[in-house]
């Protein structure tokens, strides 16, 4: 299970962060704190998974991102980190070659991408074709929603609104 993932800048900046669990709000920025300095100062050329408490953290770096997720100890390093991969090659093929802006300014987009892979700390698609066309439509949706309203965007579900509230 995926206790957090972390988006870090070589600054040392979080651009993006999802937990999977409960954590005290100090407690994140202090976690945050803690995970971004190993990584951080971690050479290029060792490996990419870190014993951390009862956890192990397992990163890989982008351009100018790390991207850092927290497993359980039980869990598989290399398929967090296929998770990962994929996560950053659907950021890819949905912002034509992703960088730190496109996170940060459509750090939404980003989040959504997230959701569709990830769910409570479980993986519940890899395929990033579906991931992909969900995130569409869903923009498909947003537009229609912009463009008509409410009868706009009921048209393009499907769903037929109700005349005088609900009963």
């Amino acid at each position: 299970m995926i206790k957090f993932l972390l988006v870090v800048s070589r600054q040392g900046k979080v651009r993006l962060a999802k937990w999977y669990q409960r954590v005290r709000p100090k407690e994140r920025i202090r976690i945050r704190r803690e995970v971004t300095a190993m990584v951080l100062s971690r050479p290029g050329k060792l490996c990419n998974f870190l014993e951390w408490r009862d956890d192990k953290i397992v990163y890989r770096r982008y351009a100018s991102l790390y991207f850092v997720a927290c497993i359980g100890k039980e869990d598989n390093e290399l398929i967090a980190l296929e998770t990962v991969h994929a996560f950053v090659e659907v950021l890819d093929q949905y912002f034509d070659n992703v960088c730190e802006l496109d996170i940060i300014f459509n750090f939404h987009k980003a989040y959504h991408i997230l959701d569709e892979m990830i769910l409570a700390g479980e993986v519940v698609e890899t395929n990033k074709r579906t991931v992909r066309n969900a995130v569409r439509a869903q923009d498909e949706l947003a537009a229609v929603a912009r463009e008509g309203g409410a009868a706009g965007a009921a048209a393009a579900t499907g769903l037929v609104p109700v005349a005088g509230g609900s009963r």
